[in-house]
Formats: structure tokens, sequence, C-alpha cells
């Protein structure tokens, strides 16, 4: 399954070993992992993909697949600014949210948009994102949601 992980872009180095340690589980059970493509928790979550052997898919808020974080697999540009906040969303089957702020806030209310079971670690208290402790009981909850 394709999981969308999205979080902040200016992170500790808290924030950054668990966004890791999320793409890296992600990896490890065969599953992609779908970003921003920038800086920050999408690239701490591609690395960790990256690490396990893991497949990662940036989608860039810029005209340029050369902004894409060293961790990306596919580069996919759009030049549409925080606008392909819901193309990333859309390609995910469910969504990993990872502290943040307003972008990744218009992304958690893009997952309500279409659906996508979502999970957050330490990111803005929505009714609709269940809250867990740990990045391994953040990809658990992604599986069971979808079914895998």
């Amino acid at each position: 399954m394709r999981v969308s992980v999205i979080g902040g872009s200016t992170i500790t180095s808290e924030e950054a070993a668990t966004a890791e340690t999320v793409g890296k589980l992600l990896a490890e059970r065969g599953h992609t992992v779908v970003c921003g493509g920038l800086g920050g928790v999408m690239e701490a979550t591609c690395r960790g993909a990256d690490a396990a052997g893991g497949d990662t898919i940036g989608i860039l808020p810029t005209e340029d697949r050369t902004d894409a974080n060293d961790y990306v697999d596919v580069a996919i540009a759009t030049g549409i600014g925080h606008a392909r906040n819901g193309m990333v969303v859309l390609n995910g089957d469910a969504v990993i949210a990872i502290d943040g702020g307003p972008g990744t806030l218009s992304e958690i209310g893009f997952s309500g948009v279409f659906a996508r079971p979502i999970v957050g670690l330490g990111t803005h208290e929505v009714d609709h994102v269940e809250s867990v402790e740990t990045p391994a009981e953040a990809v658990e909850y992604v599986e069971t949601a979808v079914g895998e």
C-alpha cells in the first residue's frame, strides 16, 4: 500500500528520529512512502525508507524535480505550491501525520475530504485523527484501517 507521510519542514532531532523510524517500518513492511518531497519530516521519512530498501514518491510544490530531497526515488514536480498538499494525501491509501504547522493542517483536512484514514504522532488534534504514541502504533493503525 502507499502511505502518505505528512509533517513539518522544520523539525527537532527527536521528530526527525520519529519520522525516520516511520519510514523504516513502512519500507520493512512493503509499503511505499508518499510525501511532499522536501525537507524535515519528508526527508527523514524518506531517509528511513531508503535505509530499509523501500520506495519513496515526492510530490513537489515546485516546477523542478531536482528540488526533491536525496532520498526521493520518484519526484513529481507540480509547480502549484501548497495546492499540491491535496495530491500528497490523494496518492496514499492512508496518512501518517508527524508534527507540522499550517501546511500539515491543510493535509489533515484533505484526509477527511478524500476519506483517508489518518493517524497522528505529536500533530494537530483534530476529531478524525487517531492519536498514537509510537511509530510502530502508527504503522499498525494504517495497516488495520486499510485492511492490510
